[in-house]
């Protein structure tokens, strides 16, 4: 029996409906809010805007937020990679446990992550102490203080990450290159690397773009002087806190710039590195 032509045309029963459902879920939670960072900027002429996002104290900020940020990703990338393959490679007892305490920082309220990584790394905390004493280094009131904040709310991306496809990974093709001579380290480099790369780009992209705009933990942690540890997210509420809506969304909008800017690279590096997989397979 032939589809009647609106049968054969509608692909996906419901789509028109669930189609307008999704568009006015994405506009009221999404769209809206930032519109309205556009229409308070809106409220300053193109050089006061330029002027306000140009600040010497402000551009320090944005440097602060950036480069802790970086560093922390990078580090996430690392400590991550080690903590997916290890939960998924090995069998050992509390597995289950740590597997949990992972999602921990998604859970945890940031002030109060912020606060208890504050406690611990001052010169009279337990770790702040011991690298100040044996080392001369502080951590609580430093840029090194914001990285270890960061790296704490950014682990759980990219170990999410990567642990899907470690689980999925075949490893008859591991057993395949170790029977024709390859070494462990040449089987990771050139079977099992290229395959979750594309998810430790994801991870590492996705933590950087949750470390830049991070305010909870690591305003504590900071110490928040000027132009050393100051954070762009405080600069923001600084502006509010004076009523400056105007200026506070002109920050708020080039923060919002550069996290659409990275979540692009993110697509196109992705994009890029699954093609050369599919292209190498």
């Amino acid at each position: 029996m032939k589809l009647s032509k609106r049968a054969r045309r509608s692909v996906i029963p419901g789509f028109g409906l669930s189609f307008g459902i999704m568009i006015a879920i994405l506009s009221l939670v999404v769209l809206i809010p930032l519109c309205s960072l556009v229409i308070y900027t809106a409220q300053l002429s193109p050089s006061d805007f330029f002027r306000t996002v140009t600040q010497p104290r402000v551009l320090s900020s944005y440097y602060v937020s950036i480069s802790t940020a970086f560093v922390a990703s990078l580090i996430n990338a690392g400590m991550g990679l080690v903590l997916a393959w290890v939960l998924v490679r090995y069998n050992f007892p509390g597995k289950r446990f740590i597997d949990g305490v992972i999602e921990l920082p998604f859970a945890l309220p940031t002030a109060v992550a912020g606060i208890s990584l504050t406690h611990l790394t001052t010169t009279n905390g337990w770790v702040g102490q011991f690298f100040y004493e044996h080392f001369g280094l502080k951590i609580a009131y430093t840029r090194v203080g914001i990285t270890v904040a960061l790296v704490f709310i950014g682990i759980p991306f990219v170990v999410r990450s990567v642990q899907p496809v470690l689980e999925k990974l075949d490893q008859q093709y591991e057993e395949a290159a170790m029977i024709l001579g390859a070494s462990r380290g040449t089987i990771f480099l050139k079977v099992i690397f290229p395959e979750i790369l594309p998810a430790l780009i994801s991870g590492f992209t996705l933590a950087f773009a949750r470390s830049i705009g991070e305010y909870g933990s690591v305003v504590f942690i900071a110490g928040n002087t000027p132009y050393e540890t100051e954070i762009a997210p405080l600069m923001i509420m600084a502006q509010l806190q004076e009523f400056d809506y105007a200026s506070a969304t002109s920050i708020a909008l080039v923060m919002l710039a550069i996290a659409f800017i990275i979540l692009s690279v993110n697509a196109f590096l992705q994009s890029r590195v699954s093609k050369r997989v599919s292209g190498l397979a």
